[in-house]
């Protein structure tokens, strides 16, 4: 895997997954309309298609997505929800984001 390439493909595919999610809580647990869904369907399509784009093997893809995923979710809580992450939420997603680097660094040989 290269960096340069990587790293933006993983966060877009984040925040596909994320939007696609939000916008069925939308709909699910706040009475947005069932318009939403459409949205919430191409959201999750562009997720899936995304993760094949990666050039690694999927397990390894997946391992390393999870954690760019965390710490996009936490960017998310933060900036959508106006919730501040707690030093607990930092503390986390800073092991979950060296795993992540470890196991990007690992397949670029």
């Amino acid at each position: 895997m290269n960096w340069i390439t990587t790293i933006p493909l993983f966060l877009l595919t984040a925040v596909a997954e994320i939007v696609g999610c939000y916008l069925v809580l939308l709909w699910a647990k706040r009475g947005a309309s069932a318009w939403v869904l459409i949205g919430a369907v191409v959201s999750l399509a562009a997720f899936a298609w995304l993760l094949t784009r990666h050039p690694a093997e999927s397990g390894r893809v997946y391992a390393a997505y999870g954690g760019v995923y965390t710490c996009s979710a936490l960017a998310w809580l933060w900036i959508v929800d106006r919730v501040t992450p707690t030093v607990f939420d930092m503390a986390g997603v800073a092991a979950i984001a060296i795993g992540c680097a470890l196991i990007v660094a690992g397949s670029a040989r």
